[in-house]
């Protein structure tokens, strides 16, 4: 077989039943201060897109076999959604047991830390969801939209996670709280799904989400007899999520209890999405800017940073805004994790960091 697959310790002929028997992907070897890691792929030409590595990765042919493989080179430390593509669509791995809905697998190297409270599911996998359903009809936004609640551990503070289809529909959120809760890491919440429709517009520093889920939405869920405590709530956020969780801390003083942000978009700004490097702008755009111009007193918030090791460039900017939080009065908790812009990271820092902002 020679060494391109004996390295990762996989035996038989590859293309044979034998081979794929015992096949699992991916799996890594190192590789000087990182890591080669294997994909395999049963079946005609395909190609790896990864959510967070810049470039898709089409996968090599093993002789006149059904087996198709790619070496992808990975630094250390790096959690990573991925899909593979093919003429038919995209796929979950078949044979990677972790998935993210049923199109996506999570790929981790050997020295990442584990994901405590977050199942193991596959591409076939159907998630559960809350049985508590709400209709929002919002006058503030147009619209109608299905806002699903959930009493972890019977019920407590309101946790907002925006971006609320992909906690329901891609990651476990509902599971992975509900086993933290039971096991002490995180205190009974009521989590609030709140699904977005534009995002790009509704997350770019607008008031009028968050007017409404003030106005609207909350009385919602107070009328709804849903087990909770509404005098305390989080805004769970990541990239533009995260921005605008920050945003609705400085333009509705008092709303929100704590922010657990990962990855904030803080580079955003007016117009820097219509730039050809929206991160080439000045450090924390419109937040930073906004921070130092109104000295707000955010005593009283905490705030819950985390941003991936790998998102090089966007540290200046996440960086700046933490300094800022901090210095306008707010209990700050930093923290880096082992990814990219990837939801596959934030989902290790969503339960840490919401507990934290309760206290």
């Amino acid at each position: 077989m020679g060494e391109t697959f004996a390295r990762y310790g996989l035996t038989g002929e590859p293309g044979t039943e034998q081979f794929w028997q015992a096949a699992r992907s991916p799996v890594s070897a190192p590789d000087g201060g990182g890591w080669m890691t294997l994909f395999l792929w049963r079946g005609g030409p395909a190609t790896l897109s990864f959510e967070s590595l810049p470039e898709p990765v089409p996968l090599a042919r093993w002789g006149e076999t059904d087996c198709w493989y790619a070496e992808v080179a990975m630094p250390a430390r790096l959690r990573v959604t991925y899909r593979i593509l093919t003429g038919d669509g995209a796929h979950a791995d078949p044979l990677n047991p972790v998935g993210a809905g049923g199109e996506r697998s999570i790929a981790a190297t050997p020295d990442v830390p584990g994901q405590p409270y977050w199942p193991a599911i596959g591409p076939d996998d159907v998630l559960p969801l809350p049985e508590i359903r709400l209709r929002w009809t919002s006058a503030l936004l147009g619209g109608r939209r299905t806002v699903r609640v959930h009493p972890a551990g019977g019920g407590g503070p309101l946790v907002l996670l925006l971006d609320g289809d992909d906690w329901l529909y891609l990651h476990p959120a509902m599971t992975a709280f509900d086993a933290a809760v039971a096991d002490g890491a995180v205190p009974p919440v009521t989590l609030v799904f709140l699904p977005a429709r534009d995002r790009e517009h509704e997350y770019a520093c607008r008031p009028e989400l968050w007017r409404a889920v003030r106005d609207e939405l909350l009385p919602l869920i107070a009328g709804g007899g849903v087990p909770a405590d509404p005098g305390r709530l989080v805004a769970a956020g990541q990239s533009l999520g995260g921005l605008s969780a920050l945003y609705a801390a400085l333009e509705f003083p008092g709303l929100l209890a704590g922010v657990a942000c990962q990855s904030g978009s803080f580079w955003w700004a007016p117009g820097a999405e219509d730039r050809t490097d929206p991160l080439d702008g000045l450090p924390g755009g419109a937040i930073a800017a906004r921070l130092e111009r109104d000295r707000p007193d955010l005593s009283g918030l905490r705030v819950a940073f985390d941003v991936g090791e790998h998102e090089r460039r966007m540290l200046p900017h996440c960086e700046r805004v933490e300094r800022l939080t901090e210095q306008a009065g707010a209990a700050v908790r930093v923290s880096r994790s082992p990814s990219g812009h990837d939801r596959a990271g934030w989902r290790g820092a969503l339960l840490r960091d919401v507990a934290w902002t309760l206290g």
